[in-house]
C-alpha cells in the first residue's frame, strides 16, 4: 500500500475580503471618530462650569465678608500696615485679582501676607481660572470688569476670558462662540 503525500494547501485571503475588512474598518473609524471630538469639547464645557462654580462662590463668599460689596471695587478706608505688597485699589481687573487671591481687610484692602489686620482670603488659590474655551482668563487683559450693574452679555467681537460686573457680581465668559449643543458659551 502506497500512500499519496497529502500537500498543504496554502490558502491566503482574497483581494475582495481584505477590502471588504478594510471598508468595514474605516466606517466604524467614521462612527467613533466624532465622539472623541465632541468629548473633548464636553471636557472643556465641564471645566468652564466648574471653573465658573469656583469663582462664583468666591465672590459670594468674599461679599459676605467685605460689607456687601464684590471684588473689583475700589478698597474704602484706610490700608493698615501692610507686612507685604499690596494692591492697585482703585477698582477694576487688578483689584478684582488681588481681592480674590490675596489677604484682605473688611475694606477691600489687599496684602499677600495675612495677618490680623488683613484676616479675609485668598478666596481663590494662585491666581484666576483660566476660560477654558479661549484658553484666557488669568491675566488682567483677560477679565473685563464692568460696574453697571446690568445683565452682562459679550461684546460682538468678545475673543475669551471673563467678563464680570462688580456692581452686580455677576460673572460669564466672554465669548461668542457656541458649546457642543449649540448654545452660547456665556449662558453657563
Amino acid at each position: 500500500m502506497r500512500f499519496a503525500p497529502i500537500r498543504h494547501l496554502q490558502r491566503g485571503f482574497t483581494l475582495i475580503e481584505l477590502l471588504i475588512v478594510v471598508i468595514i474598518l474605516a466606517i466604524l473609524a467614521a462612527i467613533v471618530i466624532p465622539q472623541f471630538s465632541a468629548s473633548t469639547g464636553d471636557a472643556r464645557e465641564s471645566a468652564l462650569d466648574a471653573n465658573l462654580s469656583t469663582m462664583r462662590s468666591a465672590i459670594e463668599l468674599y461679599k459676605v465678608q467685605h460689607l456687601n460689596k464684590y471684588p473689583g471695587v475700589a478698597a474704602t478706608g484706610t490700608a493698615a500696615n501692610c507686612t507685604g505688597s499690596a494692591g492697585d485699589l482703585k477698582g477694576g481687573s487688578q483689584t478684582f485679582i488681588d481681592q480674590l487671591t490675596v489677604a484682605s481687610d473688611a475694606n477691600g484692602n489687599t496684602c499677600t501676607v495675612a495677618d490680623t489686620n488683613y484676616r479675609f482670603g485668598p478666596y481663590l488659590r494662585g491666581s484666576i481660572a483660566v476660560e477654558p474655551v479661549s484658553g484666557k482668563g488669568s491675566a488682567v487683559g483677560d477679565i473685563k470688569v464692568e460696574t453697571n450693574g446690568t445683565k452682562l452679555a459679550p461684546a460682538t467681537d468678545a475673543a475669551g476670558g471673563w467678563l464680570y460686573d462688580s456692581k452686580s457680581g455677576q460673572l460669564i465668559a466672554n465669548s461668542n462662540a457656541l458649546d457642543v449643543k449649540g448654545k452660547a458659551i456665556s449662558t453657563h
